[in-house]
């Protein structure tokens, strides 16, 4: 089927009368009508994710719908009907709490009992919710940290881990199978359940018993928090004051939900420009941290003094590193540490993780960049102890009650972190630092450079099969010694032509191995219409040398890496 054959399509029933005026107001424009209908939005990394909209290519009621409707006939054929029942959440984005509204009634005129937040809830929220409700199926509405003009679906399995194979397969051919007009909108009354407070008290109990790490008083720890106009206001500044944080100061402009997000070029916590109000703020205040957490509060940013007291933005691999050395370093210490427990993290982010694991006798596991791969490994092995787990995208799970990325527990986790710090008169920035003196001197950057529309889809695919067809003996004059291809299975050595499989699930990524231990990835978005480049270099650790000089050092590594593939 042409896109034109989609359009004429959707000139007609079952679509309603202001969806088929829509499309004939997009005929105007053809390069927009066929943006918005040459393909059908896909399950990637995330779920599904796209520009709000009518067409096969965007977010509406009828794309949600077919979805909704094919998984609804998945759960039918796997589970007993009459025990079914599935819980849905959203975020603060525009057409989020009607989409959600649609996707329940959807699901109850399937004959399935639906649990629907009666407000907006995190992400990890929803998750829990999954679990603790045993229901078959979550479903969010959110598009994570993306542009106002996005929303999204993800859809979350018995275990309150996202889809993984070999279900998501099975669910992405019903779906393709499942026809506009077989869509049941009329929902059941009977079978639509509201939630709120039993499940936020449960999850929020939940948050405290992973991430409270001590008694120590917090009279003195003063932290400014944003949530970027999302959902963490229902639970962050709630969990807490119930661990007896006294001091926290919100971005009252940032304070109010809106899908707008008017004070911020982008909700996304992993720019500085996004926690600049709160930065503001925690200067005029003279706070000790700050923490901003996304539209639907699975990732989270931090800033935080260093001895000089001049505040540093922490990208997502120096958090996990933070984080994960704390927790290991306290079980360590407790001696309730064995080779059984076992922390996570993704092929793409910081190898100083990986050292860690080895450092305190615990297992490592790898997985394929998005989060749902770290709740699988969780799964799929349960006579192990996950502790905690991170990728480079600012997201962290502590413990495993939860199945996503949690930004409601890893902040709670940072301010434990941050308030004994200080206590012993030192601070986050200190013991990254630490980190560094102990496994060596690590930075990461990542650029992600956009190629919207059919045409970008098609230059990012060439740009990855030009990579993968013609292996490059060196990157900006560095000889690369290993190209891992994640799409073929295959991990080769340049200088042998020896090649070994690599025991992961297929994926679009290719990773390049350079000397100097040097790592660099490729990897077009799962959720938007962007190719991504990962950078990672080290060094020793030089005790003669400041901090300062040797992250200029590698700094000026990543600059070359950065100009050589923006100019691609």
């Amino acid at each position: 089927m042409t896109f034109r054959d989609s359009v004429k399509q959707w000139l007609n029933p079952p679509f309603d009368e202001a969806t088929i005026n829509h499309v004939r107001t997009l005929q105007e424009n053809i390069e927009e009508l066929e943006d918005s209908f040459y393909t059908d939005l896909s399950f990637g990394t995330g779920g599904m994710r796209g520009i709000m909209g009518v067409g096969t290519n965007r977010i509406n009621k009828y794309t949600l719908g077919k979805a909704t409707q094919g998984l609804s006939q998945f759960l039918s054929q796997e589970y007993p009907k009459e025990t079914l029942k599935v819980v849905i959440a959203y975020d603060s984005r525009h057409q989020s709490k009607e989409l959600a509204k649609i996707v329940a009634d959807i699901f109850t005129a399937n004959k399935i009992h639906c649990y629907l937040f009666s407000d907006l809830r995190p992400t990890p929220e929803l998750s829990f919710a999954v679990k603790h409700l045993d229901a078959h199926c979550g479903i969010v509405l959110t598009a994570s940290h993306n542009p106002p003009e996005y929303n999204g679906y993800k859809v979350y399995g018995k275990d309150g881990g996202q889809l993984v194979p070999p279900h998501d397969t099975k669910i992405i051919q019903i779906i393709k199978e499942t026809s506009f007009d077989s869509i049941c909108f009329e929902g059941d009354s009977d079978l639509l359940h509201y939630i709120d407070k039993e499940v936020d008290t449960a999850y929020h109990q939940t948050v405290l018993d992973v991430a409270q790490m001590h008694q120590l008083p917090k009279d003195t720890f003063q932290l400014v928090f944003t949530p970027i106009h999302g959902t963490s206001i229902t639970a962050l500044p709630q969990v807490l004051k119930k661990a007896g944080y006294k001091n926290v100061f919100t971005v009252p402009e940032q304070e109010k939900p809106d899908g707008s997000f008017p004070t911020v070029p982008s909700p996304n916590p992993e720019t500085p420009e996004a926690l600049k109000m709160a930065l503001d703020l925690a200067k005029e205040k003279n706070t000790d941290l700050v923490i901003g957490t996304d539209p639907d509060a699975d990732r989270l940013g931090i800033i935080v003094k260093d001895i000089k007291n001049d505040w540093k933005f922490l990208n997502g691999n120096q958090i996990m590193m933070v984080l994960t050395e704390y927790l290991l370093h306290k079980k360590a210490s407790q001696g309730t540490l064995t080779p059984q427990h076992f922390i996570a993290s993704t092929i793409v982010s910081t190898p100083a993780i990986e050292k860690m694991a080895s450092y305190y006798n615990v297992q490592f596991k790898k997985c394929l960049t998005g989060f749902k791969w770290i709740a699988k490994l969780i799964h799929d092995f349960p006579e192990l102890e996950y502790i905690g787990g991170g990728e480079e995208s600012f997201g962290y799970l502590v413990g495993d009650t939860v199945r996503d990325k949690d930004a409601i527990s890893a902040s709670l986790l940072a301010c434990e972190i941050a308030v004994e710090a200080k206590a012993k008169q030192t601070n986050l920035h200190e013991l990254l630092i630490a980190c560094y003196k102990k496994y060596g001197a690590y930075k990461e950057r990542l650029i992600s450079i956009s190629k919207p529309g059919k045409s970008g889809l098609e230059e990012i695919n060439t740009l990855m099969d030009g990579f993968r067809r013609n292996n490059p003996k060196t990157i900006s004059g560095i000889k690369v010694i290993t190209v891992e291809d994640y799409l073929t299975g295959i991990s080769k050595t340049l200088s042998t032509q020896q090649e070994t499989k690599i025991d992961l699930p297929k994926a679009n990524v290719l990773l390049f191995k350079l000397e100097e231990g040097t790592q660099i990835a490729l990897r077009p978005s799962g959720t938007e219409p962007k190719i991504k480049y990962y950078f990672s270099v080290n060094q020793k650790f030089n005790s003669n040398q400041n901090w300062e000089q040797q992250e200029s050092a590698m700094d000026a590594r990543l600059d070359n890496f950065e100009t050589s593939f923006k100019a691609l």
